[in-house]
């Protein structure tokens, strides 16, 4: 299960916790305010369709600084996923990839957060929230997302046939470098291979989480 949730980018390191003040009476000096989230600086699509966001999508590349993308790199899984509006506002996300030849389901809500475009993710675990930005879109080819967990955030690209354009690709990859990664963080995902269901006995449903 561990595994699953790393491959989906999901097991980034939180930051650590504040310390704790200085005793009762003694002078602090102020502190200075927290730097800004890399998030923050990404717009969300503007005027985002839910319903035109809906569907199935093929996830074409990922780039980040997560160490087991970088170890596995070689081992990477065809993995497609479908997008379904639960409320209006909600994203109901079923993720479909291999994990030692078997097809398994990741099953995730996105909930929205409070502004439009941008969404929460509660994965398993106490204080385990990833953010989520739905950056770009044309709903017909191409989607890119942001998902930020602590100060640590990945991009990635999603088409809805396993292979996208030149030009889709340049963006995706000026996007990258735009929050501070690079090429070198870049990885591109098989296009044949993917898994379209899983038993009921290879599911892991984190909505109930």
């Amino acid at each position: 299960m561990v595994a699953l949730g790393t491959l989906l980018l999901l097991g980034l390191l939180l930051t650590a916790p504040p310390g704790l003040g200085q005793g009762q009476g003694r002078r602090q000096r102020p502190r200075p305010p927290p730097p800004q989230s890399p998030l923050e600086k990404v717009a969300a699509q503007e005027e985002l369709s839910l319903p035109q966001l809906a569907g199935m999508w093929f996830l074409v590349s990922v780039a980040s600084r997560c160490g087991y993308l970088s170890e596995y790199s070689h081992r990477l899984e065809a993995t497609a996923m479908t997008v379904s509006v639960l409320d209006g506002q909600s994203l109901a996300i079923s993720t479909f990839r291999k994990l030692d030849g078997t097809c398994w389901e990741i099953r995730q809500q996105y909930l929205p957060a409070q502004a439009h475009g941008r969404f929460l993710l509660k994965g398993r675990g106490y204080g385990n929230m990833v953010d989520v930005v739905v950056g770009e879109t044309d709903y017909s080819s191409y989607a890119i997302l942001y998902y930020q967990k602590g100060r640590s955030i990945s991009v990635k690209l999603y088409g809805r046939t396993s292979r996208v354009s030149d030009a889709v690709v340049d963006k995706f990859e000026q996007r990258v470098r735009a929050v501070g990664l690079s090429e070198d963080v870049t990885y591109y995902f098989p296009v044949y291979g993917f898994c379209d269901s899983a038993d009921e006995f290879h599911i892991l449903d984190e909505m109930k989480a």
